[in-house]
């Protein structure tokens, strides 16, 4: 028989270990996109459970279902339009208080609901005991406990979910709020003027719709004039807002203000019946951990080590697969280069896709422990510390700490990065922030770095990541401060930072953030980088007939016939030296042609047009190319030196790229001016489109590039011709 399906929908307040269930629950089997018609993240995954497909649909997390955000509107309108078979709603039962708020707007409509009392481990740990019973009772919903972060009660939530699924009773009456006499009063007579002019197809529960409306909601007010028509809706409207008017002359005060009074004395209630708190004393174990982690004078430097950590681990253990992959790059290309005859393919798949392609796969374990580093601050709750950390300086810059969350999600991708910023209030403080985060350095650049850094600063390569990563967010923080003066002046809106309890975090959850972060990595293997190292080689490879300074073969037959004489007539002890000296003439003469070839292909033409811009800055027409290339996609930098630099190498070695760059000309000071450029210049493509998108206007978009790229030539002139200066050069 075909399995029926179950559409599932999970809700819960930020840092409730929603996302962490909605893992534990569907593992990799997810699939991510966009909210139609808003940028919102929406993640899918499924389950097969008891001869049930499970489709489970993770809510934006909120902390009510008033539409002031984007992300509240998302996930009301999902429960109202879509109507999921079942709504589970993560409570964090640690902070029951903040959590039953969402969850009695849940209960107010009419869907099937479930209470997941999520991280009960931690409630228990600090004395509060919950009656399941009692609170399933009294709210008219069933309750289960879990333990998101080890997987405990999800079975039971499963089950409880297709028991719920398949009950064919109606919403209980104890599922009704109950408010005051004169709001009770209000809410009766405005729902018999919606049932007056509304038939049995009418969506919505009246009940729920009389709520909204003497709370003055907007949006349910466009919703009905959709559904009823223009003049019923009108009609309704208007009853609503006499009841409003009276309710504020009894009162004294906003409807929605006493509802939402009314709703908190309703979960005191609760709490006071289901809760009971034990006398034996608790230690909290976050708030001892903060007094070092945020403390004044040892938090910060605690955080910028953890920083230097994240970078010294990525570096120094993702060397190994590193040069696993390497290895095995070089062994691919060795073999299809056996595998073919000579000619424009053989030359396509060796020196373009696998140079180019293999050039940027090898960083793949790099760019892992990252995104699994950025994964571990925010599963075990670090990531709000260290936005408090750096409340005081962003407040030098009129932002404040929340602002500083995207700018370290920025140390993984910008385009996800400059879109959290939708989660700060002011219009002023959002565009002040997607202008400042790209110049934290996304992963796409870590290539560039371990590339060069790797190369001109192996003992100390870590550090020198470091350190560049620590530049960008200098450079930022004083773009902050210039923009809030200059171009967007006012003080940053008021907000209260939450600071989530500490959690273990579970490997299952972290491993799925990171691979969720990595698949971007992987698609442009196959897309944009593909098509960029096909262009570059193209471009570097043609025109075929080039008229040569001299004619190298011939050259390298007279070497050939000159040592063979030598050769033949020499000791034997001299034998070894001789071959020695003859393979390294032609290895010169192989690479002064791959070079006159280089210089006279298009790429070459395009190169030395630019290269006077780029030239103060210790940076070739090489090296000029590749950031020309760059602004497509950061990765590609790697790809086109691969494709440029590594022709000056006769074979097809692993570690071309690193000779080359050593043979190139380029000094470790030029090698830092390149990487400073990289850290600071215009933003990918995708970068740009998104500001552009997330600002309203292409003109912000404009700008940053300009402005970016401004910043990036400066400061790599200021430390190149410094640099000399001072006789490092």
């Amino acid at each position: 028989m075909p399995k029926k399906l179950l559409r599932v929908a999970l809700a819960g307040n930020p840092n409730s270990g929603k996302t962490t269930i909605f893992n534990s629950l569907t593992g990799t089997r997810q699939k991510v996109g966009n909210w139609p018609g808003v940028t919102v993240e929406k993640k899918e995954g499924e389950i097969s459970r008891n001869g049930y497909d499970i489709k489970v649909i993770d809510l934006p997390g909120t902390y009510s279902l008033t539409p002031f955000s984007i992300e509240e509107i998302v996930a009301r309108d999902f429960i109202l339009e879509e109507n999921p078979d079942v709504v589970i709603d993560i409570i964090d039962a640690s902070n029951l208080e903040r959590s039953l708020y969402l969850a009695n707007q849940l209960r107010e409509l009419d869907c099937k609901v479930i209470f997941a009392l999520n991280m009960a481990d931690l409630a228990k740990s600090r004395g509060i005991q919950i009656d399941a019973e009692t609170m399933s009772n009294l709210l008219g919903v069933p309750v289960v406990f879990t333990v998101g972060n080890k997987g405990q009660g999800l079975k039971e939530l499963l089950q409880t979910t297709i028991d719920l699924a398949e009950s064919s009773s109606g919403i209980p009456e104890e599922r009704k709020v109950r408010y005051s006499k004169d709001i009770e009063a209000s809410i009766a007579e405005l729902r018999d003027a919606i049932e007056e002019q509304t038939d049995e197809t009418f969506p919505y529960n009246p009940r729920w719709i009389a709520v909204k409306l003497l709370e003055d909601d907007q949006i349910v007010k466009e919703r009905i004039r959709q559904k009823m028509g223009a003049a019923p809706a009108d009609a309704v409207i208007e009853a609503a807002q006499q009841l409003r008017g009276r309710l504020m002359w009894i009162f004294d005060e906003d409807p929605e203000i006493v509802m939402t009074d009314e709703r908190y004395g309703f979960i005191d209630g609760i709490i006071r019946e289901a809760v009971i708190h034990t006398i034996r004393r608790r230690v909290d174990i976050s708030r001892n951990v903060d007094l070092v982690l945020t403390n004044r004078f040892v938090g910060f430097p605690i955080f910028i080590f953890f920083i230097w950590a994240m970078f010294q681990v990525t570096f120094t253990l993702g060397a190994y697969p590193m040069e696993w992959l390497d290895v095995g790059v070089g062994l691919l290309s060795g073999f299809v280069e056996g595998l073919l005859p000579a000619g424009l393919v053989r030359d396509l798949l060796v020196n373009g896709v696998i140079a180019g392609v293999g050039s940027i796969i090898i960083f793949l374990p790099n760019i892992l422990l990252l995104f699994f580093c950025i994964a571990l601050f925010e599963d075990t709750g670090y990531m709000s510390r260290a936005a408090f950390l750096m409340d005081k300086i962003m407040h030098q810059i009129g932002l404040h700490g929340k602002s500083f969350i995207p700018m370290l999600m920025g140390f993984g991708c910008n385009v996800p990065a400059i879109m959290a910023t939708r989660t700060l209030e002011s219009r002023k403080d959002r565009i002040l922030t997607i202008m400042i985060t790209p110049f934290m350095s996304c992963s796409a650049r870590l290539p560039v770095y371990i590339v060069l850094a790797g190369t001109f600063f192996a003992a100390s390569a870590g550090t020198v990541i470091f350190m560049l990563y620590f530049l960008g967010i200098v450079v930022a923080i004083l773009t902050g401060r210039l923009f809030r003066t200059v171009l967007l002046p006012g003080v940053e809106a008021p907000f209260v930072m939450e600071l989530p309890p500490y959690r273990v975090p579970m490997l299952k959850s972290l491993l799925i953030h990171m691979w969720d972060r990595s698949k971007m990595f992987l698609k442009k293997m196959g897309g944009i980088i593909f098509v960029g190292s096909v262009i570059v080689w193209a471009l570097s490879t043609f025109p075929r007939d080039i008229d040569y300074s001299k004619n190298y073969d011939a050259e390298i037959g007279r070497i050939n016939t000159v040592y063979a004489e030598k050769i033949r007539h020499a000791e034997p002890d001299r034998v070894a030296a001789l071959k020695n000296k003859r393979d390294q003439l032609i290895q010169e003469e192989k690479g002064l042609r791959s070079a006159e070839k280089a210089r006279k292909s298009y790429i070459g033409q395009i190169g030395r047009v630019i290269e006077p811009v780029f030239e103060p800055l210790g940076i070739d027409w090489r090296g000029s190319v590749s950031l020309l290339t760059g602004f497509v996609a950061k990765e590609i930098v790697v790809s086109t030196m691969g494709v440029l630099y590594a022709v000056d190498e006769a074979d097809a070695e692993s570690k071309a790229l690193h000779n080359a760059l050593r043979k190139s000309g380029m000094t470790p000071l030029s090698a830092l001016a390149l990487m400073i450029f990289v850290l600071l210049y215009i933003p990918c493509l995708a970068t740009v489109a998104v500001i552009a998108q997330e600002t309203g206007t292409i003109r912000w978009a404009l700008f940053n590039v300009a402005y970016t790229t401004g910043v990036a030539w400066v400061v790599a002139f200021i430390v190149y011709q410094g640099g000399r200066l001072m006789g490092f050069g």
